[in-house]
C-alpha cells in the first residue's frame, strides 16, 4: 500500500481559503439549530450512551457529574498530540473536567475523576477557543467532550460568529452517543476516539462500562462515515478525518489484535492509528496486579506486527 495516499490537499497558494467544515453551517443558519437541538437533550439528558435521564438544566447531575454548565480544567498549546495535530505551535487543547468512563488507570484522574475544573458559560469556552487561535494553534481539540457536546456546540457557534476558522478535534474517549454524533455531522473536522477494549468484561472490569466495545464500535463507524480517512495537507498537518487512538495495556487486555483487524477490515485498511506505548500504571491501576506494570517491548513490536500484518500502514510515529 502505497504510502503516498496521505496526500495533500492544498497548494500553499489555496491554504488560507481553506475553511472548516463548520463555517457552511453558520451561514445557514444550520449551527445555530444544531446548538438548539443538542441543548434541548441536557433537560432529559441522553447526551452519552448512559442515558441517564436528569434534568441537567436544573442542576441534577448523571454519570458524568456534571450539569447544565461544561467544566475546564485547562487549556493551551499542546506539543505533546500526535504531530498531524501539534505542528509546529501546538494543538489548541481544552480539557474538560469530568468523564463517562472510570477507567481505573486513567492517567488525568484529578480532571476526569476528581472534577478538577470549574465551570465555564458557552461565552467564556468561545472567548477560549478564539484566544487559542490567537496564539496561533492549528486547531481547536476538545479532551473528554462525549458528556458535554452541547455546551461544546454552544460555544462554537459564538466563536464562529466571532471569527473562529480553526479545524475541530472531537478527542473522545470513544464511548459516544450516535444521536450527538448525528447532531455534530458536518460541525467536526477531526475525530479522534479511542478503542480501548474489544472484549466486554474487560471494559466492566476497568472502565465500567460493559457495553463498551459495542457503542465504540458503532461511533468509529459513524465518525469514520462523516469524515472518513484522514486528509493531511502539505505541511503535515490533519485538515478532516478520522484518527484512531488505541493505549496498548499489559497481557494484550486490550484486545489489541481484535481491534487492529476491526479498523483494517470494517471501517479502512487507509486508517490513521495512533499505537499508544505509554501505559504506566496510574490512579487504581496497582490494584489489579495485571495492570501494575508498564508493557515490554516485545508486547509493542507484537502490535505494531498485527497492524502490519492487517495492512494497516498509516501508524503514528512509525
Amino acid at each position: 500500500m502505497s504510502r503516498g495516499w496521505a496526500r495533500s490537499v492544498q497548494s500553499k497558494d489555496r491554504m488560507d481559503i481553506w475553511e472548516p467544515s463548520y463555517v457552511k453551517l453558520l451561514h445557514s443558519g444550520e449551527l445555530a439549530r444544531r446548538a438548539a437541538e443538542a441543548y434541548a437533550h441536557l433537560s432529559e439528558c441522553d447526551v452519552c450512551p448512559w442515558v441517564c435521564k436528569v434534568n441537567r438544566r436544573a442542576g441534577e447531575r448523571g454519570f458524568c457529574r456534571v450539569g447544565e454548565l461544561a467544566g475546564v480544567a485547562s487549556y493551551g498549546p499542546h506539543l505533546g498530540e500526535e504531530s498531524v495535530l501539534r505542528g509546529w505551535r501546538g494543538s489548541g487543547t481544552i480539557f474538560f473536567t469530568g468523564c463517562n468512563l472510570k477507567c481505573k488507570f486513567c492517567q488525568n484522574y484529578e480532571i476526569s475523576q476528581l472534577d478538577e475544573g470549574d465551570p465555564v458559560e458557552p461565552k467564556r469556552l468561545a472567548a477560549i477557543m478564539l484566544e487559542l487561535q490567537e496564539m496561533g494553534c492549528h486547531n481547536i481539540n476538545f479532551v473528554s467532550p462525549s458528556h458535554v457536546v452541547p455546551q461544546i456546540l454552544m460555544a462554537v457557534l459564538i466563536a464562529a460568529q466571532a471569527g473562529l476558522r480553526l479545524p475541530l478535534v472531537y478527542n473522545s474517549g470513544g464511548y459516544d452517543s450516535l444521536t450527538m454524533l448525528r447532531i455534530l455531522d458536518g460541525v467536526i473536522d477531526i475525530y479522534m476516539p479511542d478503542m480501548k477494549y474489544a472484549d466486554a468484561q474487560i471494559a466492566r472490569r476497568y472502565s465500567g462500562v460493559a457495553n463498551y466495545p459495542q457503542v465504540n464500535q458503532a461511533a468509529v463507524r459513524e465518525m469514520h462515515r462523516q469524515v472518513g480517512d484522514l486528509v493531511v495537507d502539505e505541511n503535515g498537518l490533519a485538515r478532516r478525518g478520522l484518527l484512531v487512538r488505541h493505549l496498548i495495556l499489559p497481557e494484550n487486555l486490550a484486545g489489541t489484535e481484535r481491534i487492529i483487524e476491526f479498523l483494517a477490515r470494517e471501517i479502512s485498511p487507509h486508517t490513521y492509528l495512533n499505537l499508544m506505548d505509554q501505559y504506566r500504571p496510574a490512579y487504581k491501576a496497582c490494584e489489579y496486579p495485571e495492570l501494575s506494570r508498564r508493557i515490554t517491548r516485545a508486547e509493542w513490536e507484537q502490535a505494531v506486527a498485527w497492524a502490519r500484518k492487517a495492512g494497516l500502514y498509516r501508524l503514528d510515529g512509525l
